[in-house]
């Protein structure tokens, strides 16, 4: 192996270990899907693949958005994300108390649960594997934000809430499938937890707020509707995913998906060593990532790059570097090249740019010299008027 890349990145471009194909029984024929399907097994599709690995690699990135047509394996790479996702320390509470609380702000910072666990010795933390938590389509802005507990209610006849689906995707990635046909209170509730980290649910009497800090990963089909702008201001990477073009890679996908729908729990033995071996990549990047630096000629080529496309949104550039931090802490880098800022620049920068707002400026430009010009034309003779009545 090429000494110039690191293992990571070998493993992720490795064209043999996506062409091994399974021999299966066709006994196990129709037999449920136990294990996903393995990330390294998906052929081709090298972008999206590089893209949802730099966004684990990097939070900051700000989030994945595959646009595609159906069957390009957009849900199937997702899924596939969960045998590489790190562990990381998490608060138990929903309110979010640590030790780390406990030791700047005492007693008094944790919540009166809290309180009372430090008092038995209880831990406020533990150790947590990160995972996919996946927003369904026909979900309700109740189902996503929390509502009254009904149960609770009927048995107990006492008010209270249960946790969303957005406090359940706290620390963890939050895949949102079809995001462009999701109802707008949902959207709209989405995009406020991902912009505060946080959100508040008010039901009567009761008032609760909750941590909501996650990735957000979403895919959509564009023949079935376009995106809100606000929500796709929301996703840092944008990854245009297309059938393969290459015949034989075809035939190896379809290779490839047979097998695992045949036998999911061999397919997924078979690329378990190297998953391993991806995730403790991953994980040693993830620590990397805040000892890199941009380096000042990428510095330059990345900011001529978004000042040439007129992108307002300061996101543009935050996401580019944030990628290409990633993308060099992957390579085992401590310093952003050049070529970090090539390798990620397509997938942070496209679909910023908006004609319609250049066409805005281009009219508020005009309009705004028309004014000056007034002015100007008036206080001239204004003090024509003036020098008159002096003389």
């Amino acid at each position: 192996m090429d000494r110039s890349q690191s293992r990571l990145l070998h493993l992720l471009r490795s064209q043999s270990l996506a062409s091994k194909v399974l021999q299966a029984s066709p006994s196990d024929l129709g037999l449920a899907e136990v294990e996903p399907f393995p990330f390294l097994a998906i052929v081709g599709q090298e972008e999206m693949k590089l893209a949802l690995l730099l966004a684990i690699i990097n939070p900051n990135v700000g989030g994945v958005l595959l646009i595609g047509s159906r069957g390009t394996g957009k849900t199937s790479a997702v899924r596939s994300l969960g045998d590489l996702l790190p562990v990381q320390r998490r608060s138990l509470c929903p309110q979010g108390c640590t030790e780390e609380v406990l030791e700047s702000v005492g007693l008094d910072g944790l919540c009166p649960d809290c309180a009372k666990r430090v008092g038995y010795g209880e831990p406020l933390t533990a150790e947590m594997k990160v995972r996919i938590v996946e927003l369904p389509l026909n979900a309700k802005l109740d189902d996503v934000v929390g509502g009254i507990d009904e149960r609770m209610a009927l048995e107990q006849n006492r008010l209270r809430l249960r946790r969303g689906i957005l406090a359940q995707a706290d620390g963890n990635v939050l895949y949102v499938d079809e995001v462009n046909l999701l109802e707008d209170s949902v959207t709209d509730a989405i995009l406020d937890a991902a912009a505060q980290g946080y959100y508040t649910v008010r039901r009567g009497a009761l008032n609760l707020q909750y941590w909501s800090r996650f990735s957000l990963v979403g895919s959509m089909n564009p023949e079935e509707g376009n995106l809100r702008s606000q929500i796709m201001d929301r996703f840092g990477l944008r990854v245009v995913v297309r059938g393969l073009s290459n015949p034989d890679e075809r035939y190896q996908a379809y290779e490839q998906s047979l097998a695992y729908r045949m036998d999911p729990d061999t397919v997924a033995a078979q690329y378990a060593q190297n998953t391993l071996t991806m995730a403790e990549e991953i994980a040693n990047a993830r620590q990397r990532v805040p000892s890199v630096f941009i380096g000042a000629e990428a510095r330059r080529i990345g900011l001529n790059l978004v000042q040439h496309l007129n992108v307002d949104s300061i996101r543009a550039e935050f996401t580019l570097f944030e990628a290409a931090r990633a993308h060099a802490a992957a390579d085992d880098r401590d310093e952003v090249l050049p070529d970090d800022i090539g390798a990620v620049s397509l997938m942070a920068l496209r679909f910023r740019h908006s004609k319609g707002l250049e066409e805005f400026h281009r009219q508020q430009r005009s309009e705004d010299e028309r004014l000056t010009q007034l002015f100007s034309d008036q206080k001239s003779m204004h003090s024509g008027d003036e020098i008159g009545m002096i003389e």
